[in-house]
């Protein structure tokens, strides 16, 4: 345990960040989650409203250094990808 007065507040700050990381990670986790439920539903309309969410939700993770910028764009890139393929 610190005995530092700044390194107990960084332990504060640091436990704050990781619940927060985590939290915005387990929502892109259930947009993408829902996504694939109404694309396997077969429900286009449905699947294309939950993708818009899904990447509202992983760039603003991505703006907060929770995801890299560049796997944020892949992840919704290959998302939209399964989404293209499956209104063909």
């Amino acid at each position: 345990m610190a005995n530092i007065k700044s390194a107990k507040k960084r332990i504060k700050v640091i436990d704050k960040k990781t619940a927060n990381n985590r939290a915005r990670k387990s929502a892109i986790k259930t947009a993408e989650k829902r996504f694939l439920e109404a694309l396997e539903a077969g429900d286009t309309q449905e699947a294309e409203a939950k993708l818009r969410y899904f990447e509202k939700k992983i760039t603003q993770a991505s703006a907060k250094n929770t995801l890299h910028k560049n796997a944020a764009s892949r992840k919704v890139s290959r998302l939209r990808s399964k989404l293209n393929a499956a209104a063909e």
